[in-house]
C-alpha cells in the first residue's frame, strides 16, 4: 500500500464519519417531536457503511480504499405514545407518538464518531509527516 492510498483510505474514514456525526445531529434535533400516528412518528436513523473496493491492476484483485455509505437504517424500537388531548397532532384518542431517539445513545454515537474522526485526522497527518522524511533522505 502506498502512502497516497493511506490518504485515501483515512479521507474516507473522515467522510464517513462525518456522515455519521450529521445523522447522530438530526436524531438528536428530532428526539423530542411528536406525531399523530406512530409511522409518521420520526424513528432514529443510522447510516450503514460498506468497504469500498478497487480493482488493482493486472492481477485482477481488489483492494481495499476506504468505507461508502450504502444505506440508511430506522430503528424498530417502539415510539413512545403520550396522552396530550391539547395537542394539534392528538389522534381521536388524545395521543401522540414522540420519537424513538434514545439520547444517550446518540451521545454515545456522537463521542465515538468524533474520536474516530480525529483518530483519522491523526493517520492522515502522520502520514504526511512521513512522506515528507522521505523526500528529506532524498535530497541528502
Amino acid at each position: 500500500m502506498s502512502v497516497f492510498s493511506v490518504f485515501d483510505v483515512a479521507g474516507s474514514a473522515m467522510n464517513a464519519q462525518s456522515l455519521r456525526l450529521n445523522m447522530t445531529a438530526s436524531n438528536l434535533a428530532n428526539a423530542e417531536t411528536v406525531a399523530g400516528s406512530p409511522e409518521e412518528a420520526y424513528k432514529a436513523r443510522q447510516p450503514v457503511f460498506a468497504a469500498a473496493l478497487r480493482s488493482v491492476q493486472g492481477g485482477g484483485e481488489q483492494a481495499a480504499v476506504g468505507v461508502t455509505m450504502r444505506d440508511v437504517a430506522e430503528s424498530d424500537a417502539p415510539n413512545q405514545r403520550l396522552h396530550m388531548p391539547d395537542h394539534p397532532a392528538a389522534d381521536e384518542n388524545g395521543y401522540v407518538y414522540r420519537s424513538n431517539v434514545n439520547t444517550v445513545e446518540e451521545m454515545t454515537n456522537m463521542i465515538s464518531a468524533s474520536r474516530s474522526y480525529q483518530n483519522s485526522v491523526e493517520v492522515m497527518n502522520t502520514s504526511k509527516q512521513l512522506a515528507l522524511q522521505t523526500l528529506q533522505l532524498g535530497q541528502n
